[in-house]
């Protein structure tokens, strides 16, 4: 199931949900080459979340695979602040556009809720929260976890709360059957949920995807979403 469109109406111009994304688009440009070999891999080295390096749990100078013709070198440098710096590489168009695309849909809502301070605040904490989960599913692991999808899983946990009966339009696709189906935001936001809580469960680390960064992200934006919003549930 994919969103394509809410029918929540916010109200605002979505100037941080805006600078969100041309954030994230400028990084992809300028710092990982539009997804050229060599920057992207250079800049998920840098700049990618690794449990293992963080808390030192690998030594300096271990080798590891990303890519038929990449490799990093974990150990070499600090690495503090790849929490933040992770929420904004991706390793694939398809990786950004999808990112970019479930934060236009759903954050407009949340920051015409909390306001474009706590918004930011709210976003960078889930972002965090989503880290956080990562690395304690796997504090040894030598592989590089990038994307602003646990921040996002924090927008759309919080839309979940907010908006539970908010309708969302979805592209559904099953085998050759593709239709527009209209269906209830938290069926969908709940279903996604449930994939990343059972994926993150059943699949150890299938295809790459950080299924725990998702799961935490959610969970932090759903328990922010009314501290933040001044307790208030707005079902357009």
């Amino acid at each position: 199931m994919f969103p394509i469109r809410d029918e929540n109406h916010s109200g605002i111009v979505p100037v941080v949900t805006g600078a969100l994304i041309a954030l994230n688009a400028a990084a992809w440009m300028l710092l990982q080459g539009l997804g050229a070999e060599a920057p992207l891999a250079r800049s998920v080295c840098e700049l990618g979340l690794i449990p293992g390096e963080l808390l030192g749990r690998v030594a300096a100078g271990t080798r590891v695979e990303i890519g038929p013709n990449a490799t990093c070198v974990l150990g070499d440098g600090e690495s503090w602040y790849t929490p933040l710096t992770s929420m904004f590489m991706h390793g694939s168009w398809m990786h950004i556009i999808g990112n970019m695309w479930f934060l236009w849909v759903f954050g407009d809502n949340i920051e015409a809720a909390m306001g474009r301070v706590r918004y930011v605040l709210f976003y960078l904490l889930s972002g965090f929260a989503a880290a956080a989960a990562q690395v304690l599913a796997d504090p040894s692991s030598a592989v590089p976890m990038v994307g602003a999808s646990g921040a996002i899983g924090g927008v759309m946990g919080a839309y979940a709360v907010l908006y539970p009966r908010a309708r969302i339009d979805v592209l559904f696709f099953f085998g050759f059957f593709v239709r527009v189906l209209p269906m209830s935001a938290i069926f969908m936001l709940g279903y996604w949920f449930l994939i990343q809580l059972l994926s993150g469960t059943l699949g150890d680390g299938v295809g790459g995807v950080a299924f725990w960064a998702h799961v935490g992200g959610f969970a932090a934006g759903a328990a922010l979403a009314l501290p933040l919003s001044g307790g208030r549930r707005e079902a357009r």
